[in-house]
């Protein structure tokens, strides 16, 4: 299979403490170029958001990092790079099955269920962004999911079928490496109206939770620093950023 390869050959790790830290310790030693990418078969400590561990059977699913070194992009601004990968994540798996949505603010679904997590790590020079590493597991091959996550699921499971490892990789470094581009020639506001369409409960009335309790709302837009934005039933707007406001199931 051919791949656009406009970035540098992933780089394979048998087995790692996660891969955001094996990608943090490659451009510790010196030049990295942007969307370099380490890959692994296993995970002793893969991180989540909100602290939670990230399961993952040896051999059985795609654990990757890549890196970027945004030029001038303040910090205020990061939510762009978060879009990008979950953009990249949403086109490759949409290949492969209908009912791919991006839950805000990037996490990957299929219907009610979770195929992707990411953790986005950037590291700060003075106001603005100067590396940003986005580690992502995708469940591609695993048919168990044995912890207490409430709603796992594979590719695999949905369709059947076995997937290879290294062609997802790619697939997904392809359409990353092209929103890179995007963003890179002052095309972010596409990319922001693609990742609000395809997102999760997009449409229509939903429960949610926060401080003050359980409400139904709408979703109304996501800015540009990624504040969430609802409409209740009583039509009042709610703004909330990150792990301000849950879904509920």
């Amino acid at each position: 299979m051919e791949f656009t390869m406009n970035y540098p050959e992933p780089i394979y790790i048998p087995q790692t403490i996660s891969t955001n830290v094996s990608l943090a310790e490659i451009c510790s030693k010196g030049d990295t170029e942007n969307l370099t990418s380490v890959y692994s078969s296993f995970q002793t400590d893969g991180r989540g958001q909100r602290g939670n561990k990230w399961e993952s059977e040896n051999g059985k699913n795609l654990l990757f990092s890549f890196v970027v070194f945004p030029k001038e992009l303040p910090a205020r601004k990061h939510f762009i790079l978060l879009q990008i990968t979950a953009l990249a994540l949403f086109d490759t798996l949409s290949e492969y099955t209908e009912g791919i949505s991006i839950k805000w603010p990037n996490d990957i679904y299929w219907m009610d269920k979770k195929i992707c997590g990411t953790l986005i790590e950037n590291d700060l020079s003075g106001m603005n962004i100067e590396r940003s590493i986005s580690g992502t597991g995708v469940n591609l091959n695993q048919k168990i999911f044995r912890s207490n996550a409430p709603n796992p699921v594979s590719l695999s499971q949905i369709t059947g079928q076995e997937y290879d490892i290294e062609t997802i990789l790619h697939k997904i470094m392809d359409s990353a490496s092209v929103y890179y581009q995007m963003f890179e020639n002052g095309k972010s506001e596409i990319i922001r109206k693609k990742y609000f369409d395809a997102i999760y409960r997009k449409d229509g009335f939903h429960k949610y939770k926060d401080n003050n309790g359980n409400f139904e709302a709408m979703i109304e837009d996501i800015e540009e620093d990624g504040r969430f934005i609802l409409k209740d039933r009583e039509g009042n707007i709610r703004k909330y950023l990150f792990k301000e406001v849950e879904y509920i199931f």
